[in-house]
């Protein structure tokens, strides 16, 4: 079985339930906190992990509690953490605030994350046994460069989820082979407003333009792809009752990962991704 390796964010999470988001100059009044392990980085790996997978993740945490915690989440979630290194800036965190119906908002501080160096992703030993990278917005994009450039040398493919949205320099388009975005990161990307599952597959094939395979996501509507082969593939959302959707991209992203790896076409990974993705907005899947 081939390792997925993921480059990218680990945060100490500190999670607030609120009955609404606090306008400007206001204080709000939450119902519960509590602190979790986050970074798209971090809960894509361990997604991967639970779906069957395996897992590898390069990046960076703090000489601190926050950063023991994460290191001790990683190694719970079966991920292999040796190629995560200690920095002397602060662990990355966020503070997400979760509204009743299940949707959230969230502001995220980077610390350590940005602290990768570059040249530590072109040792042999990181890459051994991997069949896929995946890459978000949450570390610098030199070390994203570096991560995508080494995997191309070397035959593999490199999955990015643009998340959050940052505008992208070219060198760093001709290196992504997957770029899989939500709605709203479509949208930035210079699509039409995605409202339905017909029109994430507009956006799909706009993207498709710039990169050789495109996975646009819309929640509850579905998702859709367009590849270079001229495939158009659209997966409906499954229906079920949403608890929360916090992390439900990066359920998606670990389970189309590991399916990826495992030598699956697009379309039966996106199916797994959705699937996953739906399990865990449920409440059916174990927290990200």
């Amino acid at each position: 079985m081939k390792t997925v390796l993921v480059a990218g964010s680990l945060h100490y999470d500190i999670m607030i339930e609120t009955d609404h988001l606090p306008g400007i100059d206001e204080t709000a009044v939450g119902t519960r906190w509590y602190p979790k392990f986050g970074g798209k980085g971090g809960n894509q790996a361990v997604s991967a992990v639970r779906q069957g997978g395996r897992a590898r993740m390069v990046g960076a945490v703090g000489g601190d509690a926050s950063g023991g915690f994460l290191r001790a989440a990683l190694q719970a979630g079966g991920v292999d953490d040796r190629f995560v290194t200690t920095s002397d800036v602060a662990s990355g965190m966020s503070v997400a605030l979760m509204l009743p119906n299940g949707d959230y908002a969230a502001t995220i501080v980077s610390g350590a994350n940005l602290t990768i160096d570059p040249r530590d992703l072109a040792q042999d030993d990181l890459w051994a046994g991997v069949g896929l990278l995946v890459l978000q917005n949450e570390i610098a994009e030199p070390a994203n460069i570096a991560a995508a450039t080494e995997a191309r040398r070397r035959g593999i493919r490199t999955v990015l989820n643009a998340a959050p949205y940052r505008a992208l320099s070219a060198d760093f388009v001709r290196l992504v082979d997957v770029l899989v975005v939500n709605a709203v990161e479509a949208q930035m990307m210079g699509t039409d407003q995605v409202a339905s599952l017909a029109d994430a597959a507009a956006a799909a094939k706009k993207l498709a333009d710039r990169f050789e395979c495109v996975i646009v996501t819309a929640g509850a509507r579905g998702l859709a792809a367009f590849c270079d082969d001229d495939r158009e593939i659209l997966i409906p959302a499954e229906p079920v009752k949403v608890v929360s959707s916090h992390g439900a991209g990066d359920a998606f992203i670990g389970a189309l990962a590991a399916s990826l790896a495992a030598g699956s076409d697009v379309a039966t990974a996106c199916q797994a991704g959705s699937s996953a993705a739906a399990r865990h907005v449920s409440g059916a899947g174990d927290p990200l």
